[in-house]
């Protein structure tokens, strides 16, 4: 059977290729320079927040719902097409980073995730 090699983001300083894992962080044996992997991932995204299809979200935007929710409390839910206006970007609870009101239902926050730029 082949051994299978994990292929190791190159050093973000550098660029190198020759890196290595040592616990729980990765090292650039050309430069020394050491980071954690999950800190590599969070740079890619620069803090943007993007919707479902990659648009860049501001605060006062308009959203589009994509896809119908369930809302603890509430016999309906909200509907796929629901405009949702003025929002604000937050630093969420497990990845809810929008924070707006909806009409019929109140104040709430949403996930980036489910959500169009209108």
């Amino acid at each position: 059977m082949p051994v299978v090699e994990e292929k190791l983001p190159p050093c973000p300083e550098c660029s190198s290729t020759y890196t290595y894992e040592l616990g729980s962080l990765l090292v650039c044996p050309e430069c020394a320079y050491e980071w954690e992997p999950a800190a590599a991932a969070a740079d890619e995204t620069d803090g943007v927040i993007r919707d479902a299809v990659g648009n860049v979200l501001s605060d006062g935007d308009t959203v589009t719902v994509v896809k119908t929710l369930k809302v603890k409390g509430s016999a309906t839910g909200i509907k796929a097409g629901t405009k949702v206006r003025n929002i604000r970007l937050v630093d969420g609870v497990d990845g809810h980073d929008i924070d707006c009101k909806i009409d019929g239902f109140g104040p709430m926050q949403l996930k980036s995730s489910v959500v169009r730029k209108a």
